[in-house]
């Protein structure tokens, strides 16, 4: 009789122990808003190697994530103009993909976004080029919306990558608009403050490694394409869209959300 009271007892032990440890653990719902780069334009398998893939794949191999569900909406050639709840158009997309995850009590919603590669374009995509100001005004716009509609979400904004300097430039204005991109993160960062005191808590830098990591490796782990002022490297290959993935996925498990 004894003996079965310990075993009764250690199962109970090793239960309310299994127990906590999946109470500590975090679950994450995660909508990632992008361009072609988190759509995972020319990988050869995007719906296996594109960067909100890994960056999923890499939290849920940390020991404190329990699950986490995601829904892919990078769209090539699209800007935050595209996005503006204004629109109608594709953050309808996005509403639709966090309303799936909308009635989910255990996990927290979180908006992974990633834009500006065109918006700093000379001309092309849809409102290029976009002013540092308005690109801050434009993320707000969508931000706002976001929160209002799912106010216990957390929204990340990553750093736009590296890019060469002849992207979608002519040989006339090389650097204009990498350089447009480098200003965007200043509007990031002051983003992110205004909601520091504003909505303490809910907005965050996300990664800001991945800009400079390319810039370095970009012969290694960027595709080289055909332009009009020669050959430029924009996006990731698979080895480099594993790696964006990974920053994404390591800005995100470093922040105090639960």
């Amino acid at each position: 009789m004894r003996k079965i009271l310990l075993i009764f007892l250690l199962l109970v032990t090793v239960f309310n122990v299994t127990a906590q440890t999946q109470s500590n653990k975090r679950y994450f719902n995660i909508v990632y808003i992008g361009n072609s780069i988190t759509q995972g334009v020319k990988l050869p398998k995007p719906a296996h190697d594109a960067p909100p893939i890994q960056a999923s794949l890499w939290l849920q191999k940390q020991a404190d994530i329990g699950a986490v569900e995601f829904s892919n909406q990078g769209v090539s050639g699209k800007t935050t103009v595209d996005f503006l709840p204004a629109s109608g158009t594709f953050f309808l997309k996005v509403k639709a993909a966090a309303d799936l995850f909308k009635g989910d009590p255990q996990a927290t919603l979180i908006f992974s976004i990633m834009l500006g590669t065109n918006d700093s374009a000379i001309k092309g995509p849809n409102g290029a080029p976009v002013s540092p100001k308005q690109y801050y005004t434009n993320l707000k716009t969508i931000i706002d919306e976001l929160l209002a509609l799912y106010p216990e979400a957390k929204v990340v904004i990553h750093r736009p990558i590296w890019y060469s300097p002849n992207t979608y430039n002519s040989s006339m204005y090389l650097k204009e608009g990498l350089q447009r991109l480098d200003k965007y993160f200043e509007e990031i960062q002051a983003l992110v403050g205004w909601y520091g005191e504003k909505l303490p808590g809910q907005v965050y830098v996300g990664d800001t490694e991945a800009y400079e990591y390319f810039q370095a490796n970009y012969e290694k782990e960027l595709i080289p394409e055909n332009g009009n002022a020669g050959t430029f490297y924009l996006h990731p290959n698979k080895q480099g869209a594993a790696r964006l993935g990974e920053f994404w996925g390591k800005a995100i498990h470093t922040l105090p959300i639960k």
